[in-house]
């Protein structure tokens, strides 16, 4: 296969926590040298673009910002398209909140004045964004949220996630969100694609997860290939429905596996 683009996830794939994984910078520069300029996407939603390449600089690779997607940056841009006009309520970081701010989304103080409540990680999370939620649900708020990642791996080990807070602010109402944004959602495959700008079949994904990065790949009609440096273990794989084309121990691995070596 030529391939022409790659999306690469960044957490559990190129590193996990504050520690850069074994032969991920190797592995990127040998997809450049092989004509590929991968797309780093993140599910994370609580970093701009700038500051994922400020902290990519900080691993030893160079990103352009435009490189850059993720679950912030695709529900900011969503909010814009489809709710210039209401009041967004988010139970968040503030990270997320500075995005929204960036692209002049109003930002409502009191949830039951909310048009839109969004839903997503925050450290700060405790009972009263609950309390929050459920006032804006009550008020007829549409119900969205950043990602569905109930897990994120962590230097320590596991924990939880943006899709924990979005089941516990829905979970007084017995409500999911209307849209998840993040990976694997229909505006997720979008902005990897437009970001590309070749064909899905002429492009692979890389991740650790299945239910987001495969996922992704599957629906959008790319190759998938799964890494054991995060989430999914071979026991996942083995009890999904989803299915990767390929499985490897790391992103070191990748351009083996596909034949791209340019040597």
């Amino acid at each position: 296969m030529n391939y022409e683009g790659a999306v690469l996830d960044l957490d559990g794939t190129v590193y996990r926590g504050e520690e850069l994984i074994p032969g991920a910078v190797g592995a990127i520069e040998r997809l450049r040298e092989a004509g590929i300029e991968p797309l780093l996407f993140s599910n994370n939603p609580t970093k701009s673009r700038e500051a994922y390449a400020e902290r990519l600089d900080g691993f030893g690779l160079d990103v352009d910002p435009g490189a850059i997607l993720s679950a912030g940056t695709v529900t900011t841009r969503y909010l814009a398209a489809e709710h210039a006009d209401d009041a967004v309520f988010l139970i968040g970081d503030d990270g997320l909140r500075v995005q929204f701010e960036a692209a002049d989304i109003d930002l409502a103080t009191d949830p039951t004045d909310a048009n839109v409540l969004v839903a997503s990680w925050t450290r700060e999370f405790e009972y009263d964004d609950m309390v929050a939620g459920y006032e804006a649900l009550q008020a007829g708020a549409t119900f969205y949220g950043t990602d569905p990642d109930r897990l994120i791996p962590a230097a320590e080990g596991m924990a939880p996630g943006s899709g924990a807070i979005v089941n516990a602010v829905g979970g007084p109402l017995d409500r999911d969100p209307e849209r998840m944004l993040g990976k694997p959602s229909s505006e997720a495959r979008r902005a990897a694609l437009d970001a590309l700008g070749c064909r899905a079949e002429r492009c692979f994904v890389v991740g650790d997860r299945l239910n987001t990065d495969v996922e992704l790949g599957e629906r959008a009609g790319m190759t998938t290939v799964l890494v054991r440096t995060g989430v999914a273990t071979d026991g996942d794989v083995a009890s999904s429905d989803v299915q990767p084309d390929y499985v490897v121990d790391s992103l070191a691995d990748v351009p083996n596996a596909l034949g791209l070596d340019t040597e």
